[in-house]
């Protein structure tokens, strides 16, 4: 550059560009200069090898990769999820069998089961009738006489220690738009229940009232009302304060109110139908357990499209956290399950508590749960934060989304849709992880539930899959 080019450069007006730190935009701005602020970080995090593998994928076929994606992502806001009835794991479940017991996550043995979720193994086995008490229940979970496999892999999904046994009682959701079905158990509360590990007298009492007389009535009810479109529910809530995933008393009340005029006109006693709604009253996180396998329906519409880095499920065991990639097939991709950023109940801190663990989090992948926070700002009283971080959290996710929801929509932001479809490729691009909210179990079995919080999933599972996408569509090196 010239001398004259220089000395006009310094003696006019200067107007700055600064992808940098803040703090240079700020003080040109402090003397009076013009300054504009880019966010900008490196791809990848300036990652080299996945920086790589990004040229990679772009340089074979983004068109391709943008053509199946747009499929996963249609596949998914067309999907109608809807209940049309309840019934026993065994006769529903896809291989569902005495000696099966279904586990939230990705696969995990015995032996490396965390302790919520070996506290629910053995409660389940003792509801079975397999064994007479938590000591012989844990002899036979040892034996290798006991089968176990995630949920996701017999189409269905548990919350927390997402266990499922074959007698237990299972919602039944069909998406009608492409004819798939997903099940989930009933909620059965907060607190010392089976889903966060505990297996007391009292877990396995109210598990066989929920088998003997909560299912059985909701069954007979839900016959007289007909089926129930889910989307259009999970869409209502949305706009009442609930985001489906730790936030769930609109949804509740709206469930309850599907179903009280039937269930008044049942031929049963006013015992019976008394305790359902107040258990149902008295339960806010009811409805999580329709949400979970309604998201469950319409995400795994979007599998196995052959090019597609849209995520198709996320869930946890307690000892890893896994992910699925619509254009890797079954392929489960692992990383160290997280601890969790919460508030505790009283007497409980970050000592007791176990790490990350449940399926709940296909309420995120399908696009509601941690992101549509921004829809439930009250949730920061149950998981932490404040109202703004609720926002930001939801803002932050259509950055790593394909589309914004047609559906479900977000009034504090002039009903914007949700952030839904989660890409592969953009959480390497952007180094954005995926913002999930989350209940906490104790790390010991049979303690039960110690609080709730936000949580970060590891990055070695995304950077495994990525790798995987990039071997299987990228250029050769």
């Amino acid at each position: 550059m010239s001398v004259a080019k220089i000395n006009q450069l310094f003696s006019g007006d200067l107007k700055a560009i600064n992808l940098g730190l803040e703090e240079f935009t700020a003080s040109l701005q402090h003397e009076g200069a013009e300054a504009l602020q880019v966010d900008w970080k490196p791809p990848a995090g300036g990652d080299r090898h996945m920086v790589q593998l990004l040229e990679r994928v772009e340089s074979n076929s983004a068109l391709k990769r943008d053509q199946a994606n747009d499929q996963a992502v249609e596949r998914l806001m067309k999907s109608k999820p809807t209940l049309i009835d309840i019934g026993i794991a065994a006769d529903v479940v896809p291989g569902m069998h005495k000696k099966l017991v279904l586990h939230s996550g990705p696969p995990v043995t015995w032996d490396k089961m965390a302790g919520p979720v070996r506290g629910a193994v053995i409660g389940g086995l003792i509801y079975e009738g397999l064994a007479k008490g938590p000591t012989e229940a844990e002899e036979l979970a040892a034996s290798g006489d006991i089968e176990y496999a995630p949920c996701h892999h017999h189409d269905a999904v548990g919350p927390m220690a997402g266990i499922m046994t074959s007698s237990m009682p299972v919602w039944i959701m069909k998406n009608e738009t492409f004819g798939n079905t997903a099940y989930c158990t009933l909620n059965e509360g907060l607190g010392k229940v089976l889903r966060y590990g505990a297996n007391s007298n009292e877990v396995i009492k109210r598990l066989k009232w929920m088998g003997d007389v909560l299912s059985p009535v909701l069954k007979q009810a839900l016959e007289m009302h007909g089926p129930i479109d889910m989307k259009n529910l999970i869409a209502q809530v949305l706009q009442m304060g609930d985001e489906g995933h730790n936030r769930n008393r609109a949804g509740t009340s709206l469930f309850i109110r599907e179903m009280a005029p039937y269930l008044v006109m049942l031929d049963r006693s006013k015992q019976e139908l008394s305790e359902v709604l107040k258990f149902m009253h008295t339960n806010d996180h009811f409805f999580l357990n329709l949400t979970m396998p309604a998201c469950k329906a319409a995400v795994d519409a979007a599998r196995d499209i052959d090019g597609s880095s849209m995520i198709v499920a996320m869930a946890r065991n307690g000892t890893e956290f896994g992910i699925r990639v619509s254009g890797l097939g079954d392929q489960w991709f692992t990383g160290p399950a997280s601890r969790v950023d919460g508030l505790y109940l009283p007497g409980y801190s970050e000592q007791d508590a176990a790490r990350d663990v449940g399926d709940s989090v296909i309420t995120e992948t399908g696009g509601i749960g941690g992101f549509a926070m921004a829809a439930a700002p009250a949730i920061v009283k149950f998981v932490g934060g404040t109202p703004q971080d609720a926002l930001t959290f939801t803002r932050r996710m259509y950055d790593i989304t394909l589309r914004e929801n047609d559906t479900y929509q977000i009034p504090a932001l002039d009903f914007r849709g949700t952030p839904t479809g989660i890409d592969l490729f953009k959480i390497i691009e952007t180094g954005v992880l995926p913002a999930i909210n989350t209940g906490i179990a104790h790390k010991d079995p049979g303690v039960g539930m110690v609080g709730a919080g936000l949580v970060k999933p590891p990055l070695k599972c995304f950077h495994d899959a990525f790798e995987a996408y990039a071997e299987r569509y990228g250029t050769k090196p």
